[in-house]
């Protein structure tokens, strides 16, 4: 989970309005505002996953926001992080899980069958290049997300 803090000269209030003025027309979109207390906002946002291939086309990541007010006049505090779609998190470490059960039964059951090795050295392989390959894109998917917020929050 990555974190982005950042201050903005407005009131918690108008942020949260222009937030979700911004984000609650957008097709697609998963976004829940709440008012936690009487100056502080809460909002979470991510893309809806209808289809399996969604996950590797779709920006994929899980937002979540605060907004409170800041000790100085007119001013809010912005915290916003990014979280990994669980899916995605289940279907890594399902592949790692399994092929290294598969590995170690192999091992175990002293079975010297080439072909059992190499489904389980694949399996792994696919986990393990997966994982690498979905952190680039979650580096992206971050960048993306902190273009749109600067985008709609500061102009």
């Amino acid at each position: 989970m990555k974190k982005w803090n950042f201050k903005i000269k407005n009131t918690p209030k108008n942020i949260s309005e222009k937030i979700e003025s911004e984000f609650n027309s957008a097709n697609g979109l998963v976004f829940n505002m709440n008012q936690s207390k009487s100056n502080s906002f809460t909002f979470k946002m991510r893309k809806r996953i209808l289809y399996p291939w969604y996950l590797f086309f779709l920006n994929s990541l899980v937002v979540n926001g605060k907004l409170t007010k800041a000790e100085s006049e007119n001013e809010s505090d912005v915290e916003i992080s990014f979280k990994q779609h669980f899916l995605w998190i289940l279907v890594i470490f399902t592949n790692i899980i399994v092929g290294l059960t598969i590995l170690i039964a192999v091992i175990l059951a002293e079975n010297n069958n080439a072909y059992v090795y190499l489904i389980g050295a694949l399996i792994l392989a696919v986990g393990i290049i997966l994982w690498f390959r979905i952190q680039k894109k979650y580096e992206r998917n971050i960048q993306e997300y902190k273009t749109l917020f600067s985008l709609i929050l500061c102009v």
